[in-house]
């Protein structure tokens, strides 16, 4: 997302620098970390990406994987372009909680996300899954410059690259119930929030678009408000320790969580459960990639690996050890910090959500919204075309983001 602009950083930019700050005084709070931004073609160097304070801490999600972006975009030719029998397809991803989904189905063994290996889900569908871990922001980069097939991306953070390169959301793996959230001391009427107070966040991101229609559903005029920009991590270091100045924040989990704990005081003025469905996390994969041998089967594969962890996170038996997994993957939480961050991350777990969110007479509400804030807030050039349905419908043809549920039944 380098290219827009030096604030067109993901939302959870600053995950790697703030929970650090954060995690010698929040104790066992953990650091869960989706950057939501606004979508940007290349990331901006200021930020340190959605990923996460493990991956990027651990040098795990770093330099190494994102280095090595080049030859990922050899990996998504794959073993079509050599000839062999098995295509092979990549997908970026970082850590957030129904992301790091993807993480804990390689270790099950249902993928395989070395290159050139198989889970049991890919040998069903005759497919290769490369995982590609990194920073959220250079997961953006590497699919706007078609090193990767696939990433984990936000609805808002899709609509730039698809204006370069077409696209397609094949599965949304969640939406924002809270996990976004206003938090202030000494308020008790929003309105004490007008101007010139200052509310500190993230701007040109997920933060503000939830600000912005947060202060919409409460019947505020947004123009009365002022949003600084603010590191989320830093924002919230900085009402956990009295900072002076620093009365009210808009930044997303962990550090609701951990702001919440640390400063009792601190209050939750509205979070993002007031506008449901608007912030939706997902999976998108290029059209060409799609349109290759084994596209549509690599698509289908990564939809059930993804319910099949979702079956476990459900499961009485496997619940526990299933969340202490993907909180392995996101922040190093635990079984009930993790059930949190869930509940406040609400996940489309079955075929049957995603199906219907897509179906929905709302979601295309939502979209034009989201592209109407990103045009307005100069996040985006221009809104994308949108449709919604088979990728490959001629009607479809000139979209440049699609939204098909067809891979969500695998075959």
């Amino acid at each position: 997302m380098k290219g827009i602009a030096m604030q067109n950083v993901m939302r959870w930019v600053g995950v790697v620098v703030g929970f650090g700050m954060v995690a010698g005084l929040v104790g066992s709070a953990g650091g869960c970390k989706k950057e939501e931004s606004a979508p940007v073609v290349a990331p901006t160097p200021s930020g340190g990406g959605q990923g996460g304070a493990g991956q990027s801490g651990s040098g795990q999600a770093g330099s190494g994987q994102t280095g090595s972006a080049a030859g990922t975009a050899a990996g998504a030719a794959g073993a079509a372009a050599s000839g062999a029998s098995v295509p092979s397809f990549s997908l970026a991803w970082s850590e957030y909680p129904s992301w790091s989904v993807f993480g804990v189905a390689s270790d099950l063994g249902l993928i395989d996300g070395a290159k050139g290996k198989q889970g049991t889900i890919e040998k069903k569908h005759n497919v290769d899954i490369e995982l590609r871990q990194a920073d959220y922001d250079p997961c953006l980069q590497m699919y706007a410059s078609a090193a990767v097939d696939s990433v984990c991306i936000t609805n808002m953070d899709a609509l730039n690259p698809s204006l370069a390169r077409k696209s397609v959301m094949i599965l949304p793996t969640s939406t924002s119930n809270g996990g976004d959230a206003l938090i202030a001391v000494g308020v008790t009427d929003i309105k004490q929030l007008r101007k010139p107070k200052k509310v500190h966040g993230l701007t040109k991101s997920v933060s503000e678009y939830a600000f912005v229609r947060g202060l919409i559903k409460k019947g505020e005029d947004p123009a009365n408000y002022e949003m600084a920009n603010m590191d989320p991590g830093a924002a919230a270091q900085a009402m956990q320790t009295n900072q002076a100045g620093i009365e009210a924040i808009m930044v997303w989990n962990p550090f609701v969580l951990q702001t919440l704990k640390t400063r009792k005081d601190a209050k939750v003025v509205f979070d993002s459960s007031i506008i449901p469905g608007e912030i939706i996390d997902s999976v998108v994969m290029s059209r060409e990639a799609l349109g290759r041998p084994g596209g549509e089967a690599f698509a289908r594969a990564v939809a059930e690996a993804f319910y099949a962890v979702c079956a476990r996170m459900n499961d009485p038996k496997l619940g526990d050890e299933t969340y202490v997994a993907l909180g392995a993957k996101f922040s190093s939480l635990g079984a009930a910090e993790m059930r949190v961050v869930c509940t406040q991350t609400k996940f489309y777990s079955t075929p049957a959500e995603a199906t219907a969110l897509f179906a929905s007479k709302e979601l295309a509400g939502v979209m034009q919204t989201v592209s109407e804030f990103c045009v307005k807030q100069e996040i985006v050039p221009k809104a994308p075309t949108l449709a919604f349905g088979k990728w490959n419908d001629a009607a479809n043809a000139n979209a440049d983001l699609v939204f098909d549920s067809s891979f969500v039944q695998a075959k």
